[in-house]
């Protein structure tokens, strides 16, 4: 390929003026980026832009990584500290040639450098950057497990395998290195699994065993992904492993376990939870991955606006006493939000404890207490003592009983503040949950001061974002009277790995108890509490999940996963 100049080529088609050539290089003075990624973050042009303009222009081949299947041996061709170095990803190879995807085919010491270690005349493809990134993570860090794999079968059939007694004496903090070579086999693999889902930003990591062989999936933005098989004869391997790690007794295989350990990846520290279960085929694992000192996110990142986060604002501000639940089935991002209010209203003045199972995220400035079952640490029998340390605010991260429920119910009526999550599936039902665990009528209607019902959908890619006029049946299934909607879906492309989908948002209903509906709880009227909720205006979860369908935010297939029909 002839040696040309990104901007130049740019310039020359047409995309970039001379002028914006010149500020985007001015721009690039001294940070060592490359062009490209500088017009890009400056707005310059889109990656679709770059990609269409080098591909008229120099002839290069697109390939679309998210529906390309590379050969797991092409990680023996290429070292991955040259793919990684110059973000390379090797698709095929022959005795003369090797093919490999970019995003940047004008990178031309990238070339040099693939073609000196392998040997060959390289033959450059263009990629979307992300897809780029995602090739190489799934490439390589599937060559170390798979040759972690290796190494387990070869040693089993050796009968020198001994990862699982070699681990017994580690800490139970440590680092988390996939390319740790002189670690057991069982080791390397388990850390290679790891730092994928710390990679993937994965939520849980399932190992599953099943007749032929154990299954790993992670759950990414709630969907759970499969990754990788394991042989079932190596399987007892890597649960001993997990089980060494989170101090569990390795020999008992017949009842459940749990556990913890604290690992780092990448300077990064994570908590792991994790839960045995014994099955047909042998114990499934799942871990649970808890980052120790996130962002905390804004009210806008957790996807409260418009008029839903002024309704949250006045509701978390002007409550000095009584008690704010946050409700929603298991991953419906409660504790994100509870972490939000704790945040907000955490000051100097105020003595805010909160009372955790687990501590998910350290907070500064809050006395953070765990829960223990096992000790006697219950959240009824601790919250009784939290009383007894002149609190202002309490968080209470779930009411599980009736007892808790109650001394939290009077805690409120008292002059304190309570904060707490119930599993529920709505803001009506969170009150008949409480009833049915044996909270009085009249401590509900006194304490309560408002419900967060919320649920998380999946955001809609914004680079391969459509619209489209749906069906009236469509319009119908989501309550929305038949008219000129315009919906929108996700195509699938490199940004979002062929999901249509990036990252996650929440969607709320919000509701300020009024006089009218504490009479409707003290009679125990359920439909006497919907007439007074109308009547407060109050706006049902469905219909801020409508709004977020019309502006694009997400879809109504989405939407209809989630919450189901209306």
């Amino acid at each position: 390929m002839k040696y040309i100049r990104l901007g130049d080529l740019l310039v020359k088609s047409g995309t970039i003026t001379q002028t914006q050539l010149d500020e985007a290089l001015k721009l690039q003075s001294g940070t060592g980026e490359r062009l490209g990624s500088v017009l890009q973050k400056h707005g310059f042009i889109t990656e679709k832009q770059l990609i269409d303009t080098l591909m008229s222009q120099l002839g290069v081949e697109f390939i679309d990584l998210n529906g390309y299947s590379i050969p797991s041996e092409m990680a023996q061709i290429l070292p991955k500290n040259i793919a990684k170095k110059h973000s390379v990803v090797p698709i095929r190879v022959s005795r003369t040639d090797i093919r490999i995807a970019m995003a940047d085919p004008l990178n031309f010491v990238a070339i040099e450098e693939v073609q000196s270690v392998t040997r060959r005349r390289v033959i450059p493809l263009i990629a979307a950057s992300a897809a780029v990134d995602r090739a190489l993570q799934n490439l390589y860090s599937n060559q170390g497990a798979m040759r972690a794999i290796e190494d387990m079968q070869r040693d089993l059939l050796g009968s020198q395998y001994g990862g699982a007694a070699d681990t017994a004496a580690l800490p139970q903090s440590m680092a988390v290195d996939e390319d740790e070579a002189d670690a057991a086999p069982a080791i390397r693999l388990v850390n290679s699994i790891i730092d994928r889902a710390c990679t993937e930003g994965a939520s849980d990591i399932h190992m599953e065993p099943g007749e032929d062989s154990m299954t790993i999936r992670m759950r990414i933005d709630g969907i759970l992904r499969p990754i990788i098989p394991v042989p079932r004869e190596l399987q007892n391997s890597v649960i001993s492993r997990m089980k060494i790690m989170a101090r569990m007794d390795i020999a008992q295989k017949q009842i459940p376990q749990d556990g913890r350990a604290n690992v780092t990846v990448r300077q990064e520290t994570l908590d792991l939870r994790i839960s045995t279960l014994p099955t047909i085929h042998g114990e499934k694992v799942v871990i649970r991955l808890l980052r120790k000192s996130p962002q905390l996110s804004s009210l806008e990142g957790i996807g409260l606006e418009g008029e839903n986060r002024d309704r949250f604002c006045r509701l978390v501000d002007r409550a000095a006493e009584g008690v704010i639940l946050m409700v929603g089935p298991t991953g419906s991002g409660k504790t994100s939000t509870l972490y939000a209010m704790i945040d907000r209203l955490k000051s100097e003045e105020v003595n805010l404890v909160s009372l955790e199972d687990p501590v998910e995220y350290h907070i500064g400035g809050v006395c953070q207490v765990q829960i223990n079952d096992k000790t006697g640490l219950t959240f009824a029998s601790v919250l009784r003592s939290v009383l007894r340390q002149d609190p202002d605010i309490i968080a209470v991260g779930e009411i599980r009983d009736g007892e808790t429920a109650e001394i939290a119910m009077r805690a409120a009526m008292t002059g304190h503040l309570v904060l707490s999550t119930v599993h529920t599936n709505n803001a009506v039902s969170s009150v008949d949950r409480l009833l049915d665990i044996g909270v009085e009528p009249y401590l509900i209607a006194g304490a309560v001061k408002g419900i967060v019902s919320q649920r998380l959908v999946r955001r809609l890619c914004p680079h391969c974002r459509r619209p489209y006029v749906p069906a009236p049946e469509e319009q119908a299934a989501l309550g929305m009277e038949p008219g000129e909607h315009q919906f929108y879906r996700g195509e699938g492309c490199g940004e979002c790995f062929g999901t249509g989908y990036r990252g996650r948002t929440g969607v709320f209903e919000i509701l300020e108890v009024t006089p009218a509906m504490r009479r409707a709880i003290h009679a125990r009227s359920l439909k006497e509490l919907e007439r007074a909720m109308a009547a407060a205006s109050f706006l049902p979860i469905m219909e801020n999940c409508r709004r977020l369908i019309l502006s694009g935010v997400t879809s109504a297939e989405e939407v209809q996963r989630v919450l189901g029909e209306v």
